[in-house]
């Protein structure tokens, strides 16, 4: 069990609802929903009862066809787990409810009863497509969990000092020195390596082997390909998914749908997309049209970019077709001799870090009109009534070209400007260097 940084909105919400809603906790497979919520059940409260959805009986599950009588639901559901449930001091926890959408239709029935509260936990690539013949319950307030951030990470190798050190040299705008930069950038791309699924930081700390993490984050992959053929048996999202890597290092200025599915175009495959959105495997990056702070209302949905949500998962999708012994990314990544082309998997982790600080994701791209140039601003987010871009480089500090044509163009839009590498802090006029271990500050 890791500390993990959603207890806290677990703990906001039992707080602030006092029974009147349930909580659904979405997210991908594996990263680590069902033990949070097990953890958070059993310190706070009495009594507990968790029904496992994949484990749980037929006629369990039927239980929740007829609601007429829930005193007898109750009863049936203690005698079959063996516990006494409390009035407002016991929780009843659904895992897995998109496997028995009955039970999830149920929570109106079950939160306006008010004698428990109620969690759901979700895998997303199904909780979406198995909703069709049921009324989804507006008791129900959903959070979404990403895999263990950087801090987070940190924390499960029992370190509790830096990230908060960090973050102390991010406010007073200061660098490290070159020596603590370098440690904090070797012990960030060990992050970047093993990724944020539980299963792997736990055999990264357990044996220290990158060959054996690598291994269960392709075990991962191989479980999301299997729920991909579930719920899209023409094999599209699979072959959507597993073209990131390739898509990201071709430096296109958006994601080439006809280059991975013959025949067909962004437009055609508007579903699939949202379908793998849905799934929190996935995170897309959409075109803003006009850059600015309400960069919702002009995305353009054909024009996008895709990131995997967990930048670990990454790297082993990029070498998926090669065994562990011939992968060298591994080692460049640790000694810092990334070749230039796989800085993808920089871009990538910023994606991931945005995504987890709860921002949408979009870039933009434009012609200069003097210089007869295409620029690309990787990253644009909101800040209060303006925007910020941020280029993102997986080396050293040489130019910044996009950010000033872009600074040109905008410049009445723009509350900062920030350039991720891989050097020390500092500041070349009023761009922010920043480098990418502070990038979990945005």
């Amino acid at each position: 069990m890791y500390k993990r940084k959603i207890y806290n909105q677990l703990l906001q919400w039992k707080e602030t609802s006092n029974g009147k809603t349930a909580l659904l906790v979405e997210g991908p497979r594996r990263v680590g929903k069902s033990t949070i919520v097990e953890e958070f059940a059993k310190n706070e409260y009495e009594s507990y009862i968790i029904v496992d959805f994949y484990r749980a009986s037929s006629e369990t599950k039927k239980l929740f066809d007829d609601l007429s009588d829930l005193n007898y639901i109750f009863l049936q559901l203690q005698l079959t787990y063996q516990t006494s449930l409390k009035e407002r001091k016991s929780c009843i926890v659904f895992d897995e409810v998109q496997l028995c959408p009955k039970a999830r239709q149920a929570i109106k029935a079950l939160v306006n009863d008010g004698r428990y509260d109620y969690i759901e936990t979700g895998s997303l690539i199904s909780i979406h497509k198995n909703v069709k013949d049921i009324l989804i319950p507006s008791e129900e307030r959903k959070i979404r969990m990403y895999p263990m951030d950087y801090e987070e990470f940190r924390w499960a190798l029992g370190d509790e000092v830096s990230v908060d050190m960090l973050r102390q040299f991010y406010e007073a705008k200061k660098p490290l020195g070159q020596a603590a930069n370098r440690k904090m950038l070797r012990d960030f791309r060990v992050y970047m390596l093993v990724g944020g699924m539980p299963q792997a930081v736990e055999t990264y700390i357990e044996t220290n082997d990158f060959s054996k993490v690598d291994s269960i984050k392709r075990d991962i992959l191989s479980l999301y390909e299997d729920d991909f053929r579930k719920i899209d048996p023409t094999g599209k999202l699979s072959v959507l998914f597993d073209a990131i890597p390739a898509q990201l290092m071709g430096n296109a200025s958006r994601y080439q749908v006809s280059s991975v599915l013959t025949g067909n175009r962004a437009g055609d495959i508007l579903e699939q997309i949202a379908e793998l959105k849905d799934s929190g495997t996935v995170l897309v990056a959409y075109h803003a049209n006009d850059p600015g702070p309400g960069m919702a209302q002009n995305k353009d949905l054909e024009k996008f970019k895709l990131f995997t949500t967990d930048t670990g998962l990454f790297v082993t999708l990029a070498f998926k077709d090669k065994s562990f012994t011939e992968n060298e990314i591994y080692s460049k990544l640790l000694s810092d001799k990334l070749q230039a082309n796989l800085g993808y998997i920089y871009e990538n982790m910023i994606a991931g870090i945005l995504a987890t600080n709860g921002h949408e994701l979009y870039y933009h791209t434009f012609l200069n009109e003097k210089s007869k140039h295409n620029y690309e601003i990787d990253f644009l987010i909101a800040e209060k009534n303006k925007i910020c871009p941020i280029e993102v480089k997986s080396s050293g500090y040489k130019t910044h070209p996009s950010i000033d044509a872009f600074v040109e163009k905008f410049s009445s839009r723009i509350i900062r400007k920030i350039m991720v590498y891989t050097k020390d802090y500092m500041k070349d006029k009023d761009i922010e260097c920043l480098p990418v271990y502070m990038a979990q500050f945005l």
